[in-house]
């Protein structure tokens, strides 16, 4: 929704009050500079990029409409999958989670957290790290280290995506004045005509400049910002995966461990502690 009032009001603003000053908003429109810039763009962008990026592009900006994947209801069923799993495993120990670690499709135990057993990455991250400390892997220091490589690893094939629009965004006020150019070139084979056909002639290349701005600071670059942001924001899904088990491999209790995870949430998703307690109480026996 924001997305969809950012760039309306980017429009708005810049054409209306183009109009208002008096401008004729009907020489702005100048479709072959909109080809040079754009099109252009999108060579550099095929160009620039592996096949993974360019064939994730569309999905990616489709979520940027969506917005984070990850909304509050969802950290707390995180937690609250997290407290169950901790529990079993100090009261029954780690073997009594192999069935559910080895099959987590077949796990009746994920089958109770919809969001979290819907998420394949979710679900392989977190029994990655359990059949690790199953086999004895119980080096908090070391599990820290390899986990935060494995997030580094995730946010950086999201993050491609975003850093391959800030490079069309980089590029394109260039690719404006390449359109510019070329537009006083045409206007330069044109000089013997009267100042009125001249007059349009330079206005349209002028258009190729301003275009290629408007298109970098009014879209691409705020896309690729937002992107960021929302990467940023589902990160902490696993940053909490990681703080959670690394209190557990330290010993702490189930619900220390997941107080700790719940403490490393952005204030906007992170549930308060009564609700964890009050979701956590309401969970079947283990």
């Amino acid at each position: 929704m924001f997305v969809i009032i950012g760039f309306v009001t980017v429009l708005g603003c810049v054409f209306g009050g183009y109009a208002m000053a008096g401008g004729h908003l009907g020489v702005l429109w100048q479709p072959f500079e909109f080809v040079i810039i754009l099109g252009a763009a999108l060579g550099a962008f095929f160009i620039g990029n592996p096949k993974s990026v360019v064939s994730h592009t569309g999905k990616e900006i489709g979520h940027l409409f969506k917005g984070p994947k990850y909304k509050k209801e969802d950290f707390l069923e995180l937690l609250t999958m997290m407290y169950q799993v901790f529990k079993i495993a100090k009261t029954k120990g780690l073997l009594a989670l192999e069935q559910h670690i080895e099959k987590p499709e077949d796990s009746p135990l994920f089958q109770q957290f919809p969001k979290f057993y819907g998420d394949h990455h979710a679900i392989s991250f977190l029994c990655t790290y359990l059949r690790l400390m199953s086999l004895g892997a119980d080096n908090p220091h070391e599990l820290v280290d390899l986990m935060d490589e494995d997030i580094e690893t995730m946010h950086h094939d999201h993050q491609r995506v975003s850093d391959a629009i800030q490079n069309v965004a980089d590029g394109v006020p260039a690719l404006g004045i390449v359109a510019a150019v070329l537009g006083v070139i045409h206007t330069m084979g044109s000089i013997t005509e009267p100042p009125e056909v001249l007059g349009k002639l330079i206005g349209a290349a002028l258009v190729g400049t301003f275009s290629g701005v408007l298109f970098a600071y009014g879209f691409f670059a705020p896309m690729a910002a937002g992107l960021k942001h929302i990467y940023n924001a589902e990160g902490k899904y696993y940053q909490a995966m990681k703080t959670g088990l690394i209190a557990h491999l330290s010993g702490y209790a189930p619900a220390i461990s997941v107080e700790y995870a719940r403490n490393v949430l952005e204030p906007e998703y992170r549930p308060t502690f009564a609700q964890v307690e009050e979701a956590t109480a309401a969970l079947p026996p283990a």
